[in-house]
This record gives structure tokens, sequence and C-alpha cells, in this order.
């Protein structure tokens, strides 16, 4: 199914609460139960956890310019390590719990796996020092509940609603505490570990995100139902800039302080 990862986490995609939008109310959901039909699984998905901004990976050695991704061998998941692969990575899948022992022992050159402080729990400060943002391949991250479809039809409108909530429910709260753990685990890992937490230069970002367009346009080109979720959640976020763009206060730079409000 290509056009699977596009329900979970797409590269420069939607934040959290854009996402969340287009797969509640702006189609995605219908989307995605047309997707498992037309593939012939008989099962019901409900989004039922939503996760912060992931780092885009750790390196044993800085990453300046595109010619020094030609050849690294990375662990790099999803559409995102599509965008690798086409700068030239040789990029690998592999469990979390080998990450440590390959990035020590020179099997990687380097890793993205999910957020600080779940990178944090397998060690990955400890053998790269160099951990970069933003996350542009997962700027949010979708999991869902499968459920067999012949068992939800059975299912009382009750009862559904109770599953539901739940996943409502468990959407906010995964949501939430990821957003309240990263910053000390980045500091942690400055402070304790040595780690550099680099920021991607603009040109570097504009790379990625035109190697992006280039591959979701092959990805479209060679499949009609990813054209279709593509062009639908394209046109949704265009539309959303409307509000988007107006709405929201820019982003503050790292080390910087709120204003305080004036005195009456």
């Amino acid at each position: 199914m290509p056009a699977a990862p596009l329900f979970s986490a797409v590269p420069f995609g939607p934040e959290a609460g854009e996402y969340v939008a287009w797969m509640t109310h702006g189609g995605g959901l219908e989307l995605e139960q047309r997707m498992y039909d037309r593939a012939g699984f008989n099962v019901v998905p409900l989004p039922c956890c939503l996760l912060a901004a992931e780092t885009s990976g750790w390196f044993r050695k800085p990453v300046e310019t595109p010619a020094d991704l030609q050849g690294l061998k990375m662990r790099f998941y999803g559409l995102g390590g599509r965008v690798m692969q086409e700068l030239g990575v040789a990029v690998t899948v592999m469990p979390g719990g080998e990450l440590y022992q390959a990035l020590e022992k020179n099997v990687l050159d380097g890793t993205e796996y999910s957020m600080p402080a779940i990178d944090e729990k397998l060690g990955l400060a400890r053998v790269a020092r160099y951990n970069y943002f933003p996350g542009w391949h997962q700027q949010a991250t979708i999991l869902e509940l499968l459920i067999n479809k012949s068992i939800w039809q059975s299912l009382a409108a009750a009862d559904r609603a109770v599953i539901e909530t739940a996943c409502r429910a468990a959407m906010l709260d995964s949501f939430a505490k990821s957003e309240s753990l990263q910053a000390a685990a980045i500091r942690r890992n400055a402070d304790e570990r040595g780690v550099e937490n680099r920021i991607w230069s603009p040109e570097m970002l504009a790379v990625f995100q035109e190697t992006w367009q280039r591959v979701a346009s092959r990805e479209a080109d060679r499949d009609a139902f990813f054209k279709e979720v593509w062009d639908n959640l394209q046109a949704f976020r265009s539309d959303y800039r409307e509000w988007g763009g107006r709405a929201f206060l820019p982003r503050r730079p790292v080390g910087s302080r709120a204003a305080e409000p004036a005195a009456p």
C-alpha cells in the first residue's frame, strides 16, 4: 500500500493540529479506510495516538552540506528514508534495540529514531555526538488502532462511541506527554553527555524539501491512489494556510525569552 505512510508521518508535512484536522475532518480517515478496503483488509482504522515532532538524526560527524551525506550508512524510516536515499545515503531499517551497538561498532554512521526522550533511553547520545533539528521528516506521528471490520459493524453505536472516545483521549494524552518531556532530555544530552544540538541550515532544509517534492511526485506518478491522497492532503493544507498562516505567533528562536507583559 504505497499511500500508507501518508496517514502516519509526512516529510515537511502538517504539524500535529493540522494533521489531526485533515485526518478527522478533512477526508484523511475516509481515504485511509478506502485504502484498506481496496487492499482487501477487513479492518477499520482509528487514530489512537499522536506524537510530537522527532529529531532528524544522530550523526557521528557534523553534516554541513549535501556532500557530507554521500555514502553515509543510516537507519532512516519511512518516506524520509527515501529522501535520504535520493541524497546518496545508504539507508537501512533497523530495530531500535540494535542501534546503539550498530553505531558503536561503526556499522552505522548515523540514525534517526524518535524524539529526544525516547532516543535517550536507547543511549544514542553516548555513541553519536551530533543531534540535528528540526525533524523535517516527521513533524507529527499518528498511530492507529485497527479493529476487525466485521466485529466493529456488529457493535452497538454506544460501544463504538466508547472506543472512539478512548482513542481521542489517548491522542490528547500521548501528544501532551510527548511535548512535555523533550526539553529536559535535550538539556541532559548537552550538559551531561556533550551532545551538540544542531539546527539544520536554511540551505540544507531547502535541499531536503526539494528532494522530498521529487520523491512525492515520483510516487504519485507510480501509484494513482498515492496521488489521490497526496493531492487531497495538499489541497487541505493550501486551504488551511488561510487560517494557519494568520492565526499563530511566530516561533521564538532557541534561547530567547517571551516578552514580559507591560506593567499596568
